[in-house]
C-alpha cells in the first residue's frame, strides 16, 4: 500500500508540475505577442516544444499501471533451433538488452551463464534493477527469429536461428508465495563454465522443477549449495508470481500466452541481416532499417508499440515470415 501510495503521489505531482508550465508558457507567449515582444514568444514556444516531448514520454510510463510493473526484473535468454546459430544469437540478445538497460540507467547483473558448446550461450540470467524494469520488459517475453548469412558456414549460406526471452519480476519478502515441498523435485549438480576450482569440483548447483507447472530453475552462481537453493527458491517464487499476474491479465483481455515453443511459427520479432536489413516486430508492425543500432539496444519503439498495444487490449497480428 505504501509503495502505491509513493506511485500516486508521485504522478500527482508530476501532473500539478507539468500544468503548471503548460500555463506558464501560454502566458508567456500572450504577453510577448501583446508587447510585440519576440524573444518572449520564442522562449514561450521552446518551453511547449518540451512539454510536448516530456508529454509523449509521459503517455509511454501511464502504461506501466500493472501490479509489478514498478518492480525490477529477471530477463533469461534461452538458446533455441539451430544449434550453435542460436547459441550465438542468445549471445547477442543478452548483449541487447544489457545495453538497454545500461541506455536507461539501470543496474544489469548476470546472476546465470550456460556457455555454448562452440560459441555463444545456450541460456543466461540477468537481473537488472530500475524504476519499472519489468514493466518495461515484460512485453519482450517471446521468441526471436534471426535471419543471417552464417559465419559458422563455411559454403556462407543464409541460416535462421532462435531464442526465447523470458521476463519476470525481482518480488521481495513482502509477496507471500506458498511453496508446497511435495510439488518440488530438487536435484544437485556440478556447476557449468568458470567458477572457480570448488565451484566445479562439487555439487553445488542447484536444479528445481516445479512440478505442478513444469517451471525449471537452475542456480549456480555461487559455491554454496545452500546459496544456491535460497536464489533457486527466491526464482521459482518470482516466475509463480509473474505466472499468477499474466493468468489475471489473460483473463481480462483474452490475449494469448507469450510461452511458446522455440522455433517457426512462434517468433515475436524477426531481425533480418542478410538478404536485406531489417527489424519487424510481427505483433505490432513497427520496424526498424537499422538492425545494428536495435541489437545495441535500441529498442524503445518496440517496448512502446508493444505496450500500447497490450493496453488498448488489440489482437496481435497475424505472425508472417520476412525471407
Amino acid at each position: 500500500m505504501m509503495r502505491e501510495r509513493q506511485t500516486v503521489e508521485k504522478a500527482l505531482n508530476a501532473f500539478k508540475s507539468f500544468e503548471s508550465e503548460y500555463e506558464d508558457a501560454l502566458t508567456l507567449i500572450e504577453l510577448g505577442e501583446a508587447e510585440d515582444d519576440a524573444a518572449s514568444v520564442t522562449e514561450g514556444e521552446a518551453l511547449l516544444a518540451r512539454l510536448s516531448a516530456e508529454a509523449r514520454r509521459r503517455e509511454v510510463e501511464a502504461l506501466l499501471s500493472g501490479e509489478a510493473d514498478g518492480m525490477d526484473a529477471y530477463l533469461e535468454v534461452h538458446a533455441g533451433a539451430g544449434g550453435t546459430e542460436s547459441q550465438d544469437w542468445a549471445s547477442m540478445l543478452l548483449r541487447m538488452y544489457t545495453r538497454w538497460a545500461e541506455r536507461h540507467g539501470m543496474k544489469v547483473t548476470l546472476t546465470d551463464l550456460s556457455p555454448g558448446e562452440e560459441a555463444g550461450i545456450k541460456g543466461a540470467t540477468l537481473e537488472i534493477k530500475g524504476e519499472g524494469a519489468y514493466g518495461w520488459l515484460k512485453t519482450e517475453g517471446g521468441v526471436h527469429r534471426l535471419v543471417r548469412i552464417s559465419p559458422y558456414d563455411s559454403n556462407a549460406r543464409r541460416h535462421t536461428s532462435f531464442s526465447s526471452i523470458q521476463v519476470y519480476p525481482v518480488i521481495d519478502d513482502s509477496i507471500d508465495i506458498e511453496l508446497n515441498p511435495a510439488d518440488l523435485d530438487i536435484t544437485f549438480t556440478r556447476s557449468q563454465g568458470a567458477g572457480g576450482q570448488s565451484v566445479n569440483r562439487t555439487e553445488s548447483a542447484v536444479r528445481m522443477v516445479h512440478k505442478p507447472t513444469g517451471i525449471i530453475i537452475f542456480a549456480q552462481e555461487q559455491r554454496s549449495q545452500h546459496q544456491n537453493k535460497e536464489i533457486a527458491f527466491k526464482r521459482l517464487k518470482a516466475r509463480l508470481y509473474d505466472l499468477e499476474l499474466k493468468k489475471r491479465e489473460e483473463k481480462a483481455s483474452a490475449d494469448q500466452s507469450a510461452k511458446t515453443d522455440i522455433g517457426w511459427g512462434h517468433q515475436i520479432r524477426s531481425y533480418v541481416l542478410q538478404p536485406y536489413q531489417m527489424v519487424k516486430d510481427l505483433r505490432t508492425g513497427t520496424q526498424s532499417g537499422n538492425p545494428d543500432n536495435v541489437l545495441d539496444g535500441d529498442i524503445d519503439s518496440f517496448i512502446e508499440s508493444a505496450l500500447a498495444q497490450r493496453m488498448s487490449g488489440g489482437a496481435a497480428t497475424k505472425v508472417e515470415d520476412i525471407d
